[in-house]
């Protein structure tokens, strides 16, 4: 019995070294990181993470947005070439519509918007290039768009089958 209880403190004492190697090994960024989340949440149980913060958003300066296709199937194509998609929208607000940013879900796909503000009732689209060289068989891929609207992120969707090249 004894030497059970040896056996199982020798465990505990590892863990415990284990644990202050770790935070030993911590850089000096880390370390004031750690500590400033710790030090600006005053409300959470010390050495716990923050609350998330939201942000506070001016409501005068957001619309809405109408998405007129988000979602496309491109049917089949063959490995190798450059699947082009649009993606129109309208802006249904009464204030200028502004896309943030837009981001593609993986490298294989690359998106363009429009840079200016799209004016109430007008409409704007969303270009993506979808480089199917390697991605043989069935492709989902979406698209996540960050606009100024009460909902400010969207996300686009298209698939296609790559067939393999002939060689």
């Amino acid at each position: 019995m004894i030497r059970f209880a040896k056996k199982i403190r020798m465990k505990q004492l590892l863990v415990v070294a284990i644990c202050i190697l770790a935070v030993s090994c911590l850089n000096k960024t880390d370390k004031e990181k750690s500590s400033h989340l710790i030090a600006s949440n005053d409300t959470a149980t010390p050495g716990t993470a923050p609350a998330p913060q939201t942000a506070v958003v001016d409501e005068s300066k957001l619309t809405s947005i109408q998405w007129i296709d988000s979602s496309k199937s491109m049917g089949t194509v063959t490995e190798g070439g450059t699947l082009k998609i649009n993606y129109r929208f309208r802006n249904s607000g009464s204030k200028p519509l502004v896309i943030e940013k837009v981001q593609p879900s993986c490298g294989c796909t690359v998106a363009d918007y429009p840079k200016q503000p799209i004016a109430p009732g007008q409409e704007g689209e969303i270009s993506a290039e979808f480089d199917t060289k390697g991605k043989e068989g069935m492709q989902k891929k979406n698209i996540t768009v960050y606009a100024n609207t009460r909902v400010n992120i969207y996300t686009l969707y298209f698939d296609v089958t790559v067939n393999k090249a002939k060689s």
